[in-house]
């Protein structure tokens, strides 16, 4: 066990402060208490953290992993016009070239990055149709050795064809028989009705739900509506995605009143990813007739959960109504959506201790403008993931972090040249 010793512990959901020694316990889906003399728990690591703050860890809904071994890999050769271009020419190239110890490697750098700002949980969204075999096993194994908490899936797709659609699958149910995750699909442009409807059929055998990109770009609109007469969401609706209540729905940019209400009345949650819809220029989300249930992701850009809450909220000021209370609210309800479904890896022995020193008040009343305009990542000095420290100033302390990186690099350089 831990103890966080002489600290002021703030409440997440409500903001209220309360100082004094926090026991945390080490058992998963277990929480910590209060106590009075440290020396009654001679057996723990005690931990100062005189003027230090301490609150629940972050959790990221959509992200995906493996694009970490692509920073600054990724310079097309020609202008790349539109959405479509940038996934045809980029990013399912990358996919395509990705083997499982690139898989490994990535998972292992997006969890470290995870861990040192503070997000214990993962949503994970993964796509390597050159590698399927084991490939969600590989990135939970390394996230697990890290100290991070998942629900992850494979992007299952009918762009490289059935044969490539079908074992990612089999992948999936293979995961899904041990695991908790859910079944993922790329977007209703890339899945037939048959594969969605195996897909549908896999997430109502194992009680889970489907996560999916929705109207990122509005190709997928037009792409839905020429071929099929109807909408993403319509579509989706039909094949009874939105009766699975765990499923997700990603980014949802190109949306009409009668989707977003779909949406809403099914009580599914949607995913925000703000800085990934501007690099990709595709648009800003609306959350117009959409609802409470909006949680934020970084899609693969970064794993800065404290970052992604200002720039939702910053660029809400100019295409939302979002106060600060609301980007607070959407990046916490990642908590909502796990605590539904009774998800392992949430509970409240996940925290953060914040080494934060402002040069004004900070208190309950003014919690949240400090969280938008003071708080940031550099400011996390400790990681606690169910019950165990897994950052300890700013050090990862569970696995080589030196050493990853180093064998990452080696495989980023390998990985150009394939492509």
């Amino acid at each position: 066990m831990i103890v966080l010793k002489d600290t002021t512990f703030i409440d997440w959901q409500t903001f209220e402060f309360t100082s004094g020694n926090i026991l945390v316990s080490e058992e998963k889906n277990s929480s910590f208490q209060f106590i009075d003399n440290i020396d009654d728990y001679p057996e723990t690591e005690i931990i100062d953290c005189k003027g230090k703050y301490v609150t629940k860890s972050f959790g990221n809904a959509h992200h995906h992993a493996y694009v970490a071994i692509a920073l600054g890999m990724l310079n097309p050769d020609k202008k790349l016009n539109n959405f479509y271009e940038i996934l045809k020419n980029l990013w399912w190239n990358f996919d395509k070239a990705i083997d499982s110890e690139t898989v490994k490697y990535s998972a292992y750098a997006t969890a470290i990055a995870c861990a040192k700002n503070g997000t214990t949980f993962v949503i994970n969204h993964h796509s390597g149709p050159n590698a399927i075999k084991g490939s969600l096993k590989i990135i939970a194994d390394a996230f697990e050795h890290v100290g991070i908490s998942s629900l992850l899936c494979y992007e299952i797709s009918d762009r490289d064809g059935s044969k490539i659609a079908n074992r990612a699958l089999k992948e999936t149910e293979n995961y899904l028989k041990d695991s908790q995750g859910l079944v993922g699909l790329h977007a209703s442009f890339t899945v037939t009705d048959k594969t969605l409807k195996k897909a549908v059929k896999l997430a109502e055998k194992y009680n889970t739900g489907i996560h999916v990109h929705v109207a990122e770009d509005l190709y997928d609109q037009d792409n839905c509506y020429n071929i099929y007469n109807k909408r993403v969401v319509e579509r989706f609706n039909d094949f009874g995605i939105l009766n699975l209540p765990k499923s997700l729905f990603a980014h949802g940019l190109y949306l009409t009143m009668a989707e977003r209400e779909l949406i809403r009345e099914s009580g599914i949650f949607i995913v925000q990813n703000t800085e990934s819809n501007l690099n990709n220029n595709v648009g800003l989300f609306n959350s117009k007739k959409l609802g409470n249930n909006i949680m934020l992701g970084t899609d693969g850009m970064h794993s800065d959960m404290l970052r992604t809450a200002k720039a939702t909220f910053l660029s809400g000021q100019y295409n939302d109504t979002i106060d600060i209370e609301g980007a607070y609210t959407r990046m916490r309800n990642i908590h909502k959506y796990l605590s539904s479904f009774d998800y392992s890896g949430n509970s409240d022995n996940n925290l953060v201790v914040l080494d934060y020193n402002p040069a004004t008040v900070f208190n309950q009343s003014n919690f949240l403008k400090h969280f938008i305009y003071g708080i940031d990542s550099t400011h996390i000095q400790h990681v606690i993931s169910n019950g165990k420290l897994i950052v300890k100033d700013r050090k990862v302390t569970t696995v080589d972090e030196d050493e990853i990186k180093s064998i990452s690099r080696e495989l980023s350089l390998k990985l150009q040249k394939k492509l």
